[in-house]
């Protein structure tokens, strides 16, 4: 694939700081920290227990490195926090109580497998000056190479959401500091969905997250065998009940239909009907609910999105099952990656 990305910004390009997290990311990283080098002020790069080079790397293209501390649990939303605190007077994400005047700002938040277009942050500080009640922006992240993979295809489906106004961004956005600061960034003990959780969050504080018609980066899943998919696909499910379990009262109801759906299909229906057909073989013909769901989602989303949307549920019900299962037995599992 031709790369996108040119090797200079625009000579007006904002200053802005950048926080990139990563681990083991390779030529990736480097593509990262250089698509944002031109275009920021101070460069962040948030490092995990790299053993391939990354910080030494990431040194010599003049990024400031924190190494992260691995005898503690490691979640990326630890790490982003650990990139904001830097950009923080008082080195803490969190606005002081004492504080009157809080950070005012601007960080460009970004995955070290990701590369940021040389206009994205240029039109996305113009859009958030222009609109104060904007606390996150966040625009069209797309696989460097869709075609690698079914996965990688899914994965850039996934990342077309609508243009307006939306309830959360993803891993890359250009945010407030001050605003971060007032929800104390991001929970740094969720494996996954800390995006969402946070922007739930900052939109209960008043603020808004917008989703632009422009494009922001190029992300390389590196998605190419259905284990990757389907360990992603647990981890979803971890995520969706434990935002429910956070968030799922009135009025946000966070996550609470993705877990349900997760449950009924992936595992309360095919339990039931195996049941019910130990007293009548009937009962097998309520298996004939998963093509007619198929043919549904596949007017929405197409044929082959809708057969593993379907077949995820069963996956997403797995992650469901082993987050209440270590939330009874009073403990906490660590991050599931499927890289």
């Amino acid at each position: 694939m031709t790369e996108r990305f040119p090797s200079k910004a625009p000579p007006n390009a904002p200053i802005i700081d950048a926080v990139v997290i990563g681990r083991n990311e390779g030529t990736r990283l480097m593509a990262c920290l250089s698509s944002l080098k031109p275009q920021v002020n101070r460069l962040i790069y948030v490092d995990s227990g790299s053993n391939d080079g990354s910080v030494a790397a990431a040194q010599d293209l003049g990024a400031e490195v924190v190494e992260l501390d691995m005898a503690l649990p490691f979640t990326a939303a630890r790490a982003r926090n650990a990139g904001l605190s830097c950009l923080s007077q008082n080195g803490s994400i969190a606005t002081p109580a004492n504080s009157a005047a809080p950070a005012t700002g601007f960080v460009q938040l970004v995955d070290g497998d990701c590369a940021v277009d040389p206009d994205w942050i240029a039109t996305a500080h113009r859009f958030l000056i222009d609109h104060p009640d904007i606390a996150v922006v966040c625009g069209r992240r797309r696989e460097r190479f869709p075609d690698a993979s079914i996965y990688n295809r899914l994965c850039d489906q996934e990342w077309n959401t609508p243009v307006g106004e939306a309830k959360a961004c993803g891993g890359d956005a250009l945010m407030r500091l001050s605003a971060l600061q007032d929800v104390h960034g991001y929970r740094e003990d969720l494996i996954a969905g800390e995006e969402p959780e946070m922007c739930l969050r900052l939109r209960r504080s008043g603020w808004k997250i917008w989703r632009l018609d422009s494009e922001m980066t190029l992300h390389d899943a590196q998605m190419l065998r259905f284990s990757q998919w389907w360990k992603r696909s647990r981890r979803a499910g971890h995520a969706f009940a434990e935002g429910a379990a956070l968030h799922g009262g009135p009025p946000d109801h966070h996550w609470v239909q993705e877990t349900r759906r997760a449950l009924v299909w992936g595992l309360a229906l095919p339990v039931a009907l195996l049941l019910l057909s130990a007293i009548s073989p009937w009962a097998l013909i309520g298996f004939c609910l998963y093509p007619a769901q198929l043919l549904r989602l596949s007017r929405r989303m197409g044929f082959q999105a809708a057969c593993f949307s379907l077949l995820g549920k069963f996956a997403e019900a797995m992650g469901v099952i082993e987050y209440w299962w270590n939330r009874w037995r009073g403990k906490s599992r660590g991050i599931l990656e499927y890289k």
